[in-house]
């Protein structure tokens, strides 16, 4: 006869009957259906992304690994309560990762991403963009004085005369690329043509990096190295002289062994003309040739003095070989015309580019009188030439002695500077 198990109608202290034993699954499942669950409203805020739930196996699994014990007949209607709650507001688990942010969220650069957006500062090209712009210091002046006087803490900057002084140094030490030559000349005498020479020459050695070479071409015993060095000074030299150098050309082949043919007034170096009148008109425009291309292995700037007239035996090679003239004047009457002259002359036989570019140099060398109208001769001249300098009277170049910047007036030195600073621009 087969078993059967009583089942108690009342608790161990006779009261309420107990009922019989389930899971904890059957116990939501009953409590489920005796009461529904509160309806949660869902958030206002969209969820990254909705719960993983687990899979019928897996929950299976759950169960079977943790099972709760059954809850007291009031206490199921809570538990069921909280498990449907649990179930729609449940978090994503830890190892999610939303595939975005939400729309609500702003992402904000860091440090990091700022410095490695930003473009790399150039610290050859631009060293400007870490230090500050220094004034140049002034010099002489108010403003020199001012900063003299505070040690450099007030520094007004240069004066507008300064800075034009400065732009004129600039253009007369511009680093070029090959030789040049510059002949000056002239159809009268004694019109300022080697002292301009001299003057220029040594303008260009005070501001270049590189040194000068004037070379004496003059046919009539010129005495450009006399008016360098002085006529004392020359005496004593090594009478070295251009006829000298082209006796031994072939022999020289370094600055070293040219130097024991030339002289030096400073910084500017030169080769003194043939003084013996029997042999002084003997150069031709071949040797010349020699002379120039010679030089140009050495120096970058060569200034010609070309003595008086443009028909001499030198004169073709030394034209052939020039990148600018300069046109030396005089504010006699007599003067301004033979300059034209000239100019018109070089127009007319093959060197139209050189008269067009020439530097027209009046010097007031005699201190004409206050009959001739200046004015009338540079506007007569100015329309013919690329540019045109006047260089007032100074004693220290009309006495026709040693030219030596020191002693000449600012005017003057100013003017050799614009004159120097002319040449180098017309070098292309």
């Amino acid at each position: 006869m087969p078993a059967v198990t009583p089942e108690p109608s009342t608790t161990p202290d006779g009261g309420t009957p107990v009922p019989r034993r389930s899971s904890w699954a059957e116990a939501a499942a009953a409590a489920d259906q005796a009461k529904p669950a509160a309806h949660v409203p869902a958030p206002t805020r969209r969820p990254a992304k909705p719960p993983v739930t687990a899979q019928p196996q897996q929950r299976a699994q759950q169960q079977q690994v943790q099972e709760p014990q059954p809850a007291q007949p009031e206490e199921r209607s809570s538990l069921a309560t909280a498990v449907a709650y649990d179930a729609d507001t449940a978090a994503p688990p830890s190892s999610y990762v939303p595939e975005e942010a939400p729309a609500f969220r702003r992402i904000r650069p860091t440090a990091a991403d700022v410095i490695a957006e930003a473009p790399m500062p150039d610290f050859i090209s631009s060293p400007g963009l870490f230090v500050k712009e220094q004034k140049p210091r002034p010099v002489g002046g108010l403003r020199g004085a001012i900063y003299a006087l505070t040690g450099g803490a007030w520094n007004l900057g240069p004066s507008a005369k300064q800075r034009d002084e400065d732009e004129l140094a600039r253009r007369i030490a511009r680093q070029l690329q090959g030789s040049y030559n510059t002949a000056v000349l002239s159809l009268k005498g004694g019109i300022g043509k080697t002292s301009t020479t001299v003057g220029v020459g040594l303008t260009l050695a005070e501001f270049r990096g590189d040194a000068p070479c004037a070379i004496d071409a003059n046919p009539d015993s010129g005495d450009l190295v006399e008016r360098a060095l002085g006529e004392g000074i020359y005496q004593q030299a090594s009478p070295r002289t251009i006829t000298d150098l082209l006796a031994n050309i072939e022999s020289v082949d370094s600055l070293t062994a040219l130097a024991r043919y030339m002289h030096h007034a400073g910084r500017l170096h030169l080769i003194a003309g043939e003084q013996d009148p029997e042999v002084s008109d003997s150069l031709t425009a071949a040797e010349y040739l020699r002379i120039r291309k010679l030089i140009s292995n050495y120096y970058s700037v060569a200034l010609t003095d070309c003595g008086t007239g443009v028909t001499h035996n030198a004169m073709s090679g030394i034209l052939q070989s020039a990148d600018n003239l300069v046109i030396a004047a005089g504010y006699a009457v007599s003067g301004a015309k033979r300059a034209r002259s000239t100019l018109h002359w070089l127009a007319s036989h093959g060197y139209e580019d050189l008269a067009r570019n020439a530097i027209v140099v009046i010097t007031d060398k005699d201190e004409v009188s206050s009959r001739v109208d200046k004015d009338a001769i540079e506007e007569h001249l100015a329309g013919i030439c690329r540019q045109l300098i006047a260089v007032p009277h100074d004693r220290g170049v009309a006495d026709g002695d040693l030219v030596t910047l020191d002693v000449l007036k600012p005017e003057t030195r100013r003017a050799y500077k614009e004159i120097a600073a002319a040449i180098v621009d017309g070098y292309r």
